[in-house]
């Protein structure tokens, strides 16, 4: 496992929900250099355990689920909901010692997702308010794999200034490139930005430009929230998280909330990952691959204000994880 006592004891998305069923197979996953599997029982509840037999180290997630079990695939050792082996094969007669036991790790369903933490969580799962409101249609994009440090995904999310250049036509336009100054805020449980002006082509879908007013928030070290609007009502909210694999190994999440019920999951999806996939090009080829914490160590200008702030609580709350 990687050590990051930051992000061990925090929540990642690793699974969509669906995709961990009941009766079915077990699910491998990878969290922090952490083989894991995945699986649910008859009663519908998650799990998810360190991917090994303590037997001979076999992988159990190519084992098999049947009602509150999970079997081993090599000598099928069965083990219980809580992690338990309650079976030898070999020996059917003999009960299992209290050594006898699969690595528990915790798990929780929210967003249509399977959330794991390593460790014991201080805080919740991020709140994203916008998937449970009704005036709101709420879509699951990804995960979507990238060969980047969390750090560097997260502060490309927040970063308005790339927009013209990398998202020319869709959120920027090459002749508005200025940046209004905004307003950061920094507590040790987040970062707000607040009223981030962008010039966006056709932000409402009515063939002209406008601006677009944003919201910008840090609630975890790899996980950031948007907000944005028109000179009228919220119409777009997105939840984005980073899954940390590897060091140089990420998966992106992306959830959106949109008030325009009309375009379709699939519309939406399109959209979001035509945008990453813009993204993942330029955040893949940036050196250090390492986020710097230093700020010595690039220069800065007045509209890197958010990301300059990202940098200096991830120092503070003392995350080495793609940093340096």
């Amino acid at each position: 496992m990687i050590q990051d006592d930051v992000l061990i004891h925090d929540w990642h998305a690793l699974a969509r929900s669906e995709d961990v069923v009941a009766a079915g197979k077990p699910v491998a996953a990878r969290l922090l250099g952490e083989d894991l599997v995945l699986w649910r029982s008859k009663d519908g509840v998650i799990h998810a355990w360190r991917d090994l037999c303590i037997h001979r180290g076999a992988k159990l997630s190519l084992g098999k689920t049947s009602g509150e079990t999970l079997a081993c695939p090599y000598h099928g050792w069965v083990y219980d909901v809580e992690g338990h082996c309650i079976r030898f094969p070999a020996h059917p007669e003999q009960n299992p010692p209290a050594k006898a036991h699969a690595k528990v790790y915790q798990a929780r369903e929210r967003y249509n997702t399977i959330w794991v933490s390593l460790g014991q969580p201080e805080h919740d799962i991020p709140a994203f308010p916008e998937w449970d409101d009704a005036a709101f249609k709420a879509v699951v994009c990804g995960p979507y794999k990238v060969h980047a440090g969390g750090p560097r995904l997260i502060e490309n999310f927040l970063d308005v200034a790339h927009f013209p250049f990398v998202h020319e036509g869709s959120l920027g336009d090459p002749e508005h490139t200025a940046l209004s100054d905004y307003t950061v805020d920094v507590t040790p449980d987040e970062i707000v930005a607040n009223d981030i002006k962008v010039w966006q082509p056709d932000p409402l879908g009515v063939g002209y430009g406008a601006y677009m007013h944003y919201v910008y928030k840090v609630l975890r070290p790899l996980t950031a929230y948007l907000a944005k609007r028109d000179e009228g009502s919220s119409g777009l909210a997105l939840l984005f998280s980073i899954t940390p694999v590897e060091e140089d190994h990420s998966l992106a999440w992306t959830y959106e909330a949109t008030t325009t019920k009309e375009e379709s999951d699939e519309e939406i999806i399109k959209f979001q990952e035509s945008i990453l996939m813009e993204d993942i090009p330029v955040v893949e080829s940036q050196r250090p691959e390492l986020l710097p914490l230093d700020l010595q160590a690039e220069l800065h200008l007045r509209s890197d204000r958010l990301s300059i702030a990202y940098r200096r609580w991830l120092r503070e709350k003392g995350v080495t994880f793609g940093t340096a």
